[in-house]
């Protein structure tokens, strides 16, 4: 999983700790087997944990929460996601100038 992937990840289940893995994959635009993979290596770097809604009928419906140190790792991958982003902008920028001098000249 890269940096991008971790994030987006992340930032959902942040946002909505009560998604499913269905939702998520849907939301996030990837398959369903990705999203569990996903998660699972998610929790086994300890960033997330996965708890049973304890009332809920659906026994197998699990909420997400970040742990300390999956919100420091949000946030350092939030830092590099915006500097990545930054640049791209940049970089965009610069050929967007190119192309219209060479329109104009």
């Amino acid at each position: 999983m890269d940096d991008s992937t971790h994030y987006h990840f992340l930032k959902a289940l942040e946002a909505n700790p009560e998604i499913s893995q269905r939702q998520l994959a849907r939301e996030l635009g990837v398959s369903l087997g990705k999203t569990n993979y996903c998660l699972r290596a998610l929790i086994e770097k300890g960033w997330v944990k996965a708890e049973n809604f304890y009332r809920n009928p659906d026994k197998g419906r699990y909420f997400y929460v970040l742990t300390p140190k999956g919100i420091e790792a949000r946030a350092r991958l939030t830092k590099r996601f915006l500097h990545r982003k930054l640049r791209e902008y940049e970089e965009l920028k610069a050929e967007i100038a190119r192309l219209q001098d060479e329109v104009e000249g």
